[in-house]
């Protein structure tokens, strides 16, 4: 996967069932590749999941891992066909070589400027700021004076509320989790609601 194919957009997935996963990555392959989905190392089944996923859906949408805390989870996320990786923080050079050895895309983590030097320095694709609320949106406005616009994806705390203020302020990227969908209409398996919710929020970041 190249970069410039990463969309802006990453639904997490943590804590569903594999029907409940399966669900919400059919319900937005729909979207024309506008969003992406990471499934986290934490969910249960999160192999099958990705694997299931991306054999269903992988032409209309983009499957990932997250919460990768070392080089084994990344090894069999990729073997398993994850097409980007997420951490919630810094990865090892073996474990970005491994990535770009299979052209997946990286996304580590870090929290202070010199921390985000250094992961681009060391070949990470993307850089997440994490926990993003933290920091806040104006935190990315200040990077972009000694560092220019670099790839920076806010993860933490984003909401339909906030999510265009963190773009406007210099995040390309964003990663959104539980506060994307109701947690009823998960239980109820409804659909449509579902897609109202992702249409919701795309619509307030255009």
């Amino acid at each position: 996967m190249k970069t410039e194919e990463y969309p802006k957009i990453t639904v997490i997935l943590r804590g569903y069932s594999y029907e409940e996963a399966m669900m919400i990555i059919e319900m937005l392959s729909s979207f024309d590749k506008q969003v992406g989905v990471e499934v986290t190392t934490n969910n249960p089944d999160y192999l099958k999941i990705i694997s299931e996923g991306t054999k269903k859906f992988g032409d209309q949408i983009s499957i990932g891992v997250g919460t990768v805390l070392n080089y084994e989870e990344a090894k069999e996320a990729i073997e398993h066909g994850a097409r980007f990786m997420l951490a919630p923080e810094k990865m090892d050079q073996e474990t970005l070589a491994l990535a770009k050895q299979h052209n997946v895309i990286t996304v580590p983590a870090a929290f202070t400027p010199s921390e985000v030097s250094d992961l681009f320095m060391k070949g990470a694709d993307i850089v997440k700021i994490f926990p993003a609320t933290v920091v806040g949106p104006d935190f990315f406005k200040q990077l972009q004076g000694p560092y220019g616009k670099q790839r920076l994806m806010a993860v933490g705390g984003i909401t339909i509320e906030n999510a265009v203020e963190y773009l406007n302020n210099g995040a390309a990227y964003l990663g959104i989790g539980s506060s994307m969908f109701r947690k009823e209409d998960i239980k109820n398996r409804d659909v449509e609601a579902l897609k109202d919710s992702v249409r919701n929020f795309l619509e307030s970041i255009k």
